[in-house]
């Protein structure tokens, strides 16, 4: 007879974290529902090793695992090889059950070389064989469009006995990582504890989805003059480009978080100091969610409603062909521009966010 999910035993659980920054800040919501529902349960988390600080200072889980970086030689030997090596590597674990969030064929392969009985997934990729436990791909109110994805972890949760889990995300700064970056913030002449910082995030995942660097420039610029916000760019070593062309066109001072050897520690570290973060659709975007951090998303070609975030802080500006028709039609997929936007539309959309959330109290992020 199958078991039902509340017969699971789920003594030692294996959970399987998303690769991206955005979707492994959404998953705390759901790793915190099962450890409520599952107190006795030890919980382990692999994770890449760069989001191994996303799950930092963590009550919820009881131990991190890190997908280790392979070498060159390890890399011509083939995935196969890399995903049977992790595979044995997890055997050693004794786990009993694993809950694997990616929807990938690989990451559904690894506990199933591992040898781990209990394999809860979602049905993609062809890896139904691999899944004792197989979830349907949710559905929002219109059947052709796929659920939010923070709504997709959650539904885990309700697999493992969750009762309404909350879909607030969790994040806990690294005090070593504040000291660190109020230390480099002071040698710049920057004070967090008196001047109020604007983190400004000039990448995300695809060109398509940045807005123009000389526009977001003349943003900085606005704001600087009309609040004194004091302008922080951050960015990935891919993105550095952006970076630079945004401090290049830039006629007030901005100061250059990479340069000061921004990791996602320090990251964290500079969104809990941040009075407002400015950023295209893209993981950082998350982590102020997280932290309740007053942030201005910029929207396009994507749309809002594929996060399912619902941000109490947060001021949404949607380029124009979106906008039109998000409410009315979930399924529209319109390819529109950021090009559209310009920066006085921008800036309009900001000083509301900014005006709106003055007297917020921003004590750092929630633990």
């Amino acid at each position: 007879m199958k078991l039902k999910p509340t017969d699971i035993p789920c003594q030692r659980l294996l959970v399987i974290m998303p690769r991206l920054l955005g979707e492994s800040v959404m998953a705390t919501a759901a790793l915190h529902a099962i450890a409520q529902a599952h107190r006795d349960t030890h919980i382990t988390v692999l994770v890449k090793r760069r989001l191994r600080p996303v799950l930092y200072g963590l009550d919820c889980i009881d131990r991190v695992l890190s997908i280790r970086k392979r070498s060159k030689q390890k890399r011509k030997t083939g995935k196969r090889a890399s995903a049977i090596g992790l595979g044995r590597r997890l055997s050693r674990g004794g786990f009993d059950t694993a809950v694997i969030f990616p929807m990938t064929f690989k990451a559904a392969a690894l506990p199933a070389v591992a040898g781990i009985k209990r394999r809860i997934g979602y049905e993609s990729e062809g890896r139904a064989v691999l899944l004792t436990d197989r979830l349907v791909t949710p559905r929002n109110k219109n059947e052709k469009s796929k659920s939010a994805t923070i709504d997709s972890y959650l539904a885990f949760a309700r697999y493992l006995g969750a009762v309404h889990p909350s879909p607030a995300m969790h994040q806990v700064v690294h005090p070593e990582a504040m000291g660190r970056l109020n230390q480099r913030l002071n040698d710049v002449g920057i004070d967090p504890s008196r001047d109020e910082l604007l983190l400004i995030n000039p990448g995300a995942p695809t060109p398509d989805r940045r807005w123009s660097p000389r526009r977001m420039a003349h943003l900085c610029e606005m704001l600087n003059e009309r609040y004194g916000l004091t302008p922080v760019v951050t960015g990935t070593p891919a993105e550095r480009d952006v970076v630079q062309e945004l401090l290049d066109r830039a006629k007030v001072p901005i100061v250059d978080l990479p340069e000061l050897g921004s990791d996602l520690h320090l990251l964290k570290a500079m969104v809990a100091s941040s009075r407002m973060m400015v950023t295209n659709d893209a993981g950082p975007r998350y982590l102020a969610a997280a932290m309740d951090i007053p942030v201005l998303t910029l929207f396009g070609p994507t749309s809002p409603q594929g996060s399912g975030l619902m941000l109490s802080h947060e001021e949404q500006v949607v380029s124009e062909g979106i906008s039109l028709r998000a409410k009315s039609d979930p399924q529209f997929k319109g390819r529109a521009s950021l090009d559209v936007l310009h920066a006085d539309e921008v800036f309009e959309h900001a000083s509301q966010l900014y005006e709106t959330t003055r007297k917020l109290s921003v004590s750092g992020p929630r633990s």
